[in-house]
């Protein structure tokens, strides 16, 4: 992954001037990613990441940081920081400095995960609350079912390709099992 930014210096609240950002889903088997930090906001890091099935590079205060592609930083003062979102954009890698929003390349939505179903809410960090809140909501519109739904879903998906059905005639079919089961309703 190469990545090279406009400048080294802080996006200075470019979440909130620009309006627009890109959600992606990154591959934690193909992308290496470091947590440095400390505290209760170290852990939260390294939960969210465990969770995603990510094994982050646990940094230290001399670590080189060459060779990530991502960089999340925690816990720790401002003036640490800030040297570790500068040295990270000098190398050429995303960082995300916690409730640091003009440190940040990017953010991290609110989740709601159910095997491999991944909803999330953004917010842009204008309303942490409010992402929050269509969490919790989602949640219970999207409980522990969903994942057994989308296995079926899949499998369905596998054997309708095998077939050789085109993209088309697959959704069709995988609509009507979700209307048909009022998996919707």
């Amino acid at each position: 992954m190469f990545l090279q930014f406009a400048s080294n210096t802080p996006t200075s609240g470019l979440f909130h001037e620009a309006g627009l950002v890109l959600p992606i889903i990154l591959n934690p088997a193909l992308t290496r990613i470091g947590l440095i930090g400390e505290g209760d906001a170290l852990a939260r890091r390294l939960s969210l990441l465990v969770a995603a099935g990510v094994e982050p590079v646990r940094l230290t205060s001399k670590s080189a940081i060459e060779g990530l592609s991502v960089l999340f930083v925690a816990g720790l003062d401002a003036e640490a920081s800030t040297a570790w979102a500068s040295r990270a954009r000098t190398a050429g890698v995303l960082v995300n400095v916690e409730d640091v929003p003009e440190l940040c390349d990017f953010h991290i939505p609110a989740i709601v995960r159910r095997g491999d179903l991944l909803l999330t809410v953004s917010t842009r960090g204008r309303s942490p609350a409010l992402a929050r809140r269509l969490r919790e909501e989602l949640e219970t519109q999207f409980g522990p079912e969903w994942k057994e739904r989308l296995e079926e879903l899949g499998d369905l998906r596998d054997r309708l390709r095998a077939d050789g059905l085109h993209f088309g005639e697959l959704a069709e079919r995988v609509h009507a099992v979700i209307d048909t089961k009022g998996w919707l309703s």
